[in-house]
């Protein structure tokens, strides 16, 4: 498995919003309501994306040409981090988070922080991350976590 990390195109949108959309369904939805889901859908869908290209760096992780994991950098706070469920567990979000380091410490961001869903939490804290807080946007909760880019993980 060849996994390459680039900045996102215009016409990778489609298929950002795709694995997104999966990666909602078959993985958050172990720990989000339905309701939760649905609502955060509505923020990823291919128009939402492709605005969200031009407000963002964006990176993909492609496999054989096919956009299989995204992740994007929002001033110092990291976004929308989602790998294709089929190919979860392989290293693909490991390699996307390198990637958004990189380009943080290139420029000059001392902090990243992360909105984690409760799915992703136990993986950003394997990459260094340490809960600040917690937030709720109604009744889905997203745990605030934060790395100074001068510790190792």
């Amino acid at each position: 498995m060849e996994c390459t990390i680039r900045p996102a195109l215009e016409h990778d949108a489609d298929e950002i919003s795709a694995v997104i959309l999966r990666a909602l369904r078959e993985t958050n939805a172990r720990d989000y309501t339905d309701e939760i889901i649905q609502r955060v859908e509505r923020s990823f869908s291919p128009s939402a994306v492709l605005e969200l290209i031009g407000k963002r760096t964006v990176l993909v992780a492609t496999i054989d040409g096919r956009v299989a994991g995204t992740a994007s950098l929002d001033g110092s706070v990291v976004r929308s981090v989602f790998v294709a469920p089929d190919v979860q567990a392989r290293g693909i979000g490991k390699l996307l988070m390198a990637a958004i380091e990189r380009t943080a410490r290139e420029r000059n961001v001392p902090r990243l922080a992360v909105p984690s869903s409760v799915t992703a939490e136990a993986f950003y804290a394997r990459l260094g991350f340490r809960a600040v807080r917690d937030s709720y946007h109604g009744d889905e909760r997203t745990i605030i976590m934060e790395r100074l880019l001068d510790e190792p993980p």
